[in-house]
């Protein structure tokens, strides 16, 4: 059990690491998808079966979904498409890969191996929620005001300004074109 615990806080430091020193944006989210659910398998490892399952849930799920729609919402047009059309090259994958590779065998290991490692204290649900609305209540929600400012900040970096539309009267707007009465007859 400890080599597995060792394994995967190699692989999140690992990940962690590659994810700031990244340029490209998508592989950093990828190596901290990466690095989430090695924290994930820490979790497991120390017996807190639940705060793994949020850690995938929540981190790796939604808060991936999040970055993942303020890099849409980013959006840099056509250059941005041709840089996407370089990242869709297999090798990019390979380094991500193999540590999602190590960690899914870990997991496997865990899940398949016979001997417990003694009695190991269960969190449940309730517990969690007392702590995080009681101990940690003022940590969770400045945690939610900073999610919220960033939201609200990419919104406003990728607001594009609008070019002014041509000077019409604004009876001409909504008019339909009418054609000719001779037109008609025709």
């Amino acid at each position: 059990m400890e080599i597995v615990f060792y394994i995967a806080s190699a692989i999140a430091v690992a990940a962690t690491l590659l994810m700031l020193t990244r340029l490209n944006v998508v592989h950093a989210l990828l190596y901290l998808v990466i690095s989430l659910l090695a924290v994930a398998i820490i979790f497991y490892t120390l017996g807190a079966p639940f705060a793994a399952a949020l850690e995938v849930i929540i981190y790796a799920g939604a808060i991936m979904v999040l970055f993942i729609f303020v890099l849409m919402l980013l959006n840099l047009g056509e250059a941005a498409v041709r840089t996407e059309k370089q990242w869709t090259r297999p090798r990019i994958w390979i380094g991500p890969s193999i540590l999602a590779a190590v960690l899914v065998a870990e997991f496997v290991y865990l899940l398949t191996r016979s001997q417990g490692a003694g009695p190991v204290a269960a969190i449940g649900p309730e517990a969690v929620g007392i702590s995080l609305f009681g101990t940690y209540l003022l940590g969770v929600e400045l945690a939610s005001m900073l999610l919220l400012g960033g939201l609200v900040g990419a919104f406003h970096l990728g607001l594009r300004k609008r070019t002014p539309e041509k000077a019409v009267e604004p009876a001409q707007r909504f008019t339909p074109e009418v054609a000719e009465p001779e037109e008609v007859l025709r």
